[in-house]
């Protein structure tokens, strides 16, 4: 699914220059949970903007679903984002004036699907995402974070993709919510999809069956995952 290749990249601003990512090379296989975990200017953040196709190394290869990356145009990246790709952010980034399902719906805007396909398809994502059916038509400010989260998620399935790139995705939570919101995204991963976690937390880096540890822009492990008690396999 995804093989990154030497990856390097470096941040050039005033004559400084800041290495953000530093020659990585790892692999990602169809159906996996992996987080990806390290500290604050790690290079965690930088990685997955490259794997979310947001952004491009200096340096090195990245292919996905066994394409390179490097050697696909503007609209090339944008169609391969698109359809393999689904984000959740920490911050949500829902529109607070439209609804729950126009929020969910909002990635099928330029499709050519009706708009009949386009609420089935956003209500079939809200059901499997856990979200309360009697909120659809409340506005996405006045949720809680939990409840927002969760339409992100649906959100990120809309397209039906084959990656799940989740950055943070508890950070604005409580921990009983963020661990809702965890067993939502392991349900994706129980039922075939290829979730990316990027967390500074260990706790939530444990929902994931792989774990890959950066710092300073290097792997400094990557392994198996042995999850703690509050994990419930």
């Amino acid at each position: 699914m995804i093989r990154c290749k030497n990856l390097t990249k470096i941040y050039r601003a005033g004559g400084t220059e800041t290495v953000a990512l530093d020659n990585i090379s790892f692999e990602i296989k169809t159906g996996e949970f992996v987080s990806i975990i390290g500290p604050s200017g790690s290079g965690k953040s930088t990685l997955m903007h490259i794997l979310g196709i947001l952004d491009t190394p200096d340096s090195g290869e990245y292919f996905l679903d066994g394409q390179e990356v490097s050697k696909l145009n503007d609209n090339q990246l944008s169609d391969l984002r698109r359809k393999k790709i689904g984000f959740v952010f920490q911050s949500f980034n829902l529109l607070p004036r439209s609804t729950v399902l126009g929020n969910v719906m909002l990635p099928l805007l330029y499709s050519k699907i009706s708009q009949k396909e386009r609420i089935a398809r956003a209500k079939e994502c809200l059901k499997y995402a856990g979200m309360d059916e009697n909120k659809l038509k409340n506005l996405s400010n006045q949720l809680s974070g939990g409840q927002m989260q969760r339409v992100a998620i649906a959100r990120a399935l809309i397209n039906n993709p084959s990656v799940i790139l989740a950055d943070e995705p508890t950070g604005n939570l409580d921990t009983k919510t963020s661990y809702i919101v965890m067993e939502a995204l392991r349900k994706l991963n129980k039922n075939g999809r290829t979730v990316i976690l990027i967390t500074h937390e260990t706790d939530i880096a444990d929902y994931a069956n792989r774990i890959i540890h950066i710092r300073d822009g290097k792997i400094e492990k990557d392994g198996p995952n042995i999850p703690h008690d509050h994990i419930i396999n």
